[in-house]
């Protein structure tokens, strides 16, 4: 079940896939016959039709080069037939996966097997049960504050497309004109969706029509799109930014008008009811969401209760450290938000104090990675940098996100960090966010699934968020293990407000897609646990809406991924290495979360030897 729509929107793949050794004990592919290469050749078929279906996954990968070069100038089909097409494409691989003889299957193969055939099975059910959000990710909405191509598609091109010669900006000029195509391919989809009753909250309206109007702005030589080819033609002949100009305004801005104007259109029938409950199966959509994003078959009840008695239990951690640091008054929410005010820990909101806060950033990053060694023993080739959100896009865009490194090398690993107001960003919070989205969280595990040997192509992609966030977060944890707040005790705060944030998200979003809060008693919620600054509370609480189910993944996987490696030492005793599970879980690739416990399970036996 790969989400293309994040992948694309949000991730560029690896480095080359370099050869490299497989960690010892580690599950191995099996010779190259029998059903476990008729498995391989499946996944590379699905593989390049994902390519050739998404032009724009094409440029994700770096593979939209010489003998793809056309699918350089074209952008993904948005339109009705295109989604179908899309949904086709997993119908066909889950059919052909029918055809395997599983039992045939052992080793690695196992796994692959394992990995895709029965997230596949219940993805496609979906598209026989819901008429609405199922392109990637279930998202009830196509255009939202955090989804639609005004906003992806744009940063895609400035951040993904390269432009080497001529025939790299003529194909970009392409895009662009087809940029308005695919905005009304959306505008034509969200009409068909409101006509059947499939309505984003007013509010969710609201925040989007405020960020169109900032992207529409600027005059169309002035445009990011224009001025980014401008800069990157410099050396090439050619009235390039002129042509780009003129599509910006005959074409573009008509769209995104068109597009707008439908939403204007809609808003006097929505309402301020936040959750997929009020939608046409909505309580179904929100179960076949959870399943989604946490691979496991947990209750909406069982997840809030989950994130209830984590908030409680790390609540009680991070009050021992105020006491201990003389900080003993109001609740635990209020002490955060009191040291989220400490002009000590924060950074002046200007670009010079933005560009200090991610020079620190970057020198955080380099000093973990050091001690890497200690905990791995395999280090990923690629390499990761830390950027800020475009300006454009970072009212309405989450706290940050990760970028992997293209196939060629031509662009590194980078993590984005939101820095619209870096009151948001204290000192004390920012450690931690760079061992979840850089090392050793999201880019170590990311780089080294596509460097390594012995899993398909497709398999090298991070294909489950309960997997590759669970293990964001288990990266956080693995850093405190490591020692690294021994002498920060305010590090080791943030580190415990992280894990109440993503603990509180397990109640916030069961409470409002499944207990029917409100999007006003969601945030008092999380203005009430975590001392967090409320306009940041107010943009997380507004992703849950659009997003339902997406904000588990990372509590639920995390609790799974220590609870595996917990059963593994308890199995193993002296004999339990921590590089050696770490090794052999990310060489696998990402997998559902009872997936990756087979894993373990068959490497702890090889390790009792």
């Amino acid at each position: 079940m790969l989400d293309r729509r994040t992948l694309i929107a949000t991730l560029a793949a690896t480095s080359a896939l370099a050869g490299v050794r497989n960690p010892a004990g580690a599950l191995t592919a099996q010779a190259a016959s029998g059903e476990g290469a008729r498995l391989t050749a499946i996944y590379d078929r699905f593989y390049d039709r994902m390519i050739d279906e998404s032009p724009e996954f094409a440029t994700a990968l770096g593979l939209d080069k010489d003998a793809r070069l056309p699918l350089k100038a074209k952008l993904d089909d948005r339109s009705p037939a295109g989604i179908r097409k899309s949904h086709q494409l997993y119908r066909d691989g889950l059919s052909e996966l029918k055809k395997i003889d599983a039992s045939k299957l052992s080793g690695m193969d196992l796994v692959n097997y394992e990995t895709f055939r029965g997230p596949w099975e219940y993805f496609v059910k979906a598209y026989d049960t819901f008429g609405y959000g199922l392109h990637g990710w279930p998202e009830p909405h196509p255009v939202t504050q955090l989804s639609g191509s005004y906003r992806s598609v744009p940063d895609f091109l400035i951040n993904q497309h390269s432009i080497a010669n001529a025939a790299d900006a003529e194909a970009y000029l392409a895009r662009c004109a087809d940029f308005a195509v695919q905005l009304d391919n959306e505008t034509g989809r969200i009409k068909t969706d409101h006509a059947n009753g499939v309505i984003p909250p007013d509010f969710v309206i609201d925040r989007t029509l405020g960020q169109f109007d900032r992207i529409w702005a600027p005059a169309p030589d002035a445009h990011g799109l224009t001025k980014n080819l401008a800069t990157k033609t410099k050396d090439i002949p050619g009235d390039w930014a002129k042509r780009c100009a003129g599509i910006v305004e005959g074409r573009i801005y008509p769209a995104m008008r068109r597009q707008a104007d439908e939403l204007r259109a809609v808003h006097p029938r929505a309402t301020h009811d936040a959750g997929v409950w009020r939608l046409p199966k909505g309580d179904e959509y929100y179960a076949y969401a959870l399943r989604y994003a946490t691979t496991t078959d947990m209750s909406a009840e069982e997840v809030h209760k989950l994130g209830l008695d984590r908030v409680a239990d790390l609540s009680a951690q991070a009050d021992a450290i105020f006491k201990a640091q003389g900080m003993t008054k109001g609740s635990v929410a209020e002490r955060m938000r009191a040291l989220g005010k400490d002009p000590r820990f924060l950074y002046p909101n200007t670009d010079e104090g933005k560009a200090r806060l991610i020079a620190e950033l970057n020198s955080q990053m380099q000093a973990i990675q050091a001690r890497l060694p200690e905990a791995f023993g395999r280090l990923p080739n690629a390499k990761v940098e830390i950027r800020r959100v475009p300006v454009d896009i970072e009212d309405g865009a989450t706290g940050g996100y990760y970028q992997i490194p293209a196939l060629d090398g031509s662009r590194p690993g980078a993590y984005y960090i939101n820095l619209r107001d870096t009151a948001e960003n204290p000192s004390w919070t920012l450690p931690t966010l760079t061992y979840h989205e850089a090392s050793p969280g999201h880019h170590h595990q990311i780089a080294l699934a596509q460097e390594a040997e012995g899993i398909p192509r497709l398999r090298r992609l991070p294909a489950y968020s309960v997997y590759t966030e669970g293990w964001g977060l288990y990266a956080e944890q693995l850093a405190d293990e490591m020692g690294v707040y021994e002498k920060d005790p305010w590090g080791r705060l943030g580190y415990l407000q992280s894990y109440m944030f993503r603990a509180a998200r397990l109640v916030a979003d069961t409470g409002l897609h499944h207990y029917k809060w409100t999007r006003e008693k969601a945030i008092a919620y999380y203005n009430e646990t975590l001392g967090t600054p409320e306009p940041s509370n107010i943009t997380e609480i507004e992703r849950y809406c659009v997003w339902p189910g997406q904000a588990t993944s990372y509590m639920v996987g995390q609790t799974r991924w220590v609870a595996i490696r917990e059963k593994a030492k308890a199995a193993l005793g002296d004999k339990f290495d921590i590089r050696g599970f770490h090794d052999t879980a990310l060489s696998a690739g990402a997998m559902p979360i009872s997936v990756l416990a087979s894993v373990i399970d068959r490497w702890v036996a090889t390790q009792k030897v």
